[in-house]
């Protein structure tokens, strides 16, 4: 049987007092309890710690040199709480974050120098994938997913959402036509995902419905190299506004069948396991993506 913290605890307040009696009052404690605590300690150890008199306790030799180790340890325990405290004050250590490529090229990087300049003490890791992975396996502190989620065994934490919309560069259009209807598609390349299938379905209202299931005429599993694909000139893609916005601002891309299309938005969720309490470091990155994303 292990030694508790409690027992340590109630063997160096009756030390440092002098008494159980005046032990329990400094610990707030009941006589009777301080001395349990005494009696299971010494059987755990099998040896006498203090000689009770009817005037005063004696520390054994045994208990002098147990003193010694109690101090040590119990000094350990409340420099490793106040460490954790001044923490909580100033978030430190390191935070492993990860995401799809495109979404951490173009939500997270632009961020991370105010980050870094309102957490100093935070070493970030920043590592990208573009499809879902196991948290606990990579040793992942927070996850940036991008649509509908599936683990129920997360926590989430919404940071907005982000609408879908069927672009091409100016040259392809030029080249090839700007279409004109959603049956118009089908004498276009367009450019789609390797997988999940589920993004190959358009936003665009139809016959069909409001989603139009495309067959790509070239496929990747990276938004990232859609993007670059279209903005080459390759084809029409359907994209997130997260990584599109700057391109329909300079005119790089060009929004086609705009009446067509749905609005839908895609949510954007930071997940982590929480079993315990939340370290500062996540909060305080939670908290940041949620004020600068919101």
């Amino acid at each position: 049987m292990k030694t508790t913290i409690e027992e340590l605890v109630a063997f160096r307040a009756v030390v440092d007092t002098g008494s159980i009696t005046a032990a329990a009052e400094q610990l707030s404690q009941t006589v009777s309890g301080i001395s349990r605590a005494l009696s299971r300690l010494e059987q755990k150890l099998e040896t006498t710690l203090l000689r009770r008199t009817t005037r005063r306790l004696e520390l054994t030799e045994e208990g002098a040199a147990f003193l010694l180790r109690t101090r040590a340890i119990l000094d350990a325990i409340d420099e490793a709480e106040e460490q954790l405290a001044a923490r909580r004050q100033q978030p430190a250590g390191r935070l492993r974050v990860n995401a799809a490529s495109p979404f951490m090229l173009h939500a997270i990087v632009p961020l991370v120098p105010e980050f870094r300049r309102l957490f100093p003490q935070i070493s970030l890791e920043l590592d990208t994938d573009d499809l879902p992975i196991d948290l606990l396996e990579r040793r992942t502190d927070i996850a940036i997913r991008i649509g509908p989620l599936r683990d129920s065994t997360l926590h989430a934490r919404p940071l907005g959402t982000h609408r879908l919309r069927v672009l091409a560069s100016p040259a392809y259009l030029e080249a090839h036509g700007k279409p004109r209807k959603v049956a118009d598609l089908a004498d276009h390349a367009l450019l789609g995902f390797t997988q999940p299938e589920s993004l190959n379905r358009w936003p665009l209202r139809g016959v069909h419905g409001d989603e139009w299931t495309v067959t790509p005429t070239l496929a990747a599993s990276s938004g990232e190299t859609l993007r670059q694909l279209a903005l080459a000139g390759t084809g029409i893609v359907c994209l997130s506004d997260f990584m599109t916005g700057a391109d329909r601002a300079s005119g790089a891309l060009v929004q086609v069948l705009a009446k067509e299309t749905v609005d839908v938005r895609q949510p954007v969720n930071a997940v982590y396991y929480r079993n315990t309490q939340l370290s500062a470091r996540i909060t305080s990155f939670l908290d940041f993506l949620s004020q600068r994303m919101g």
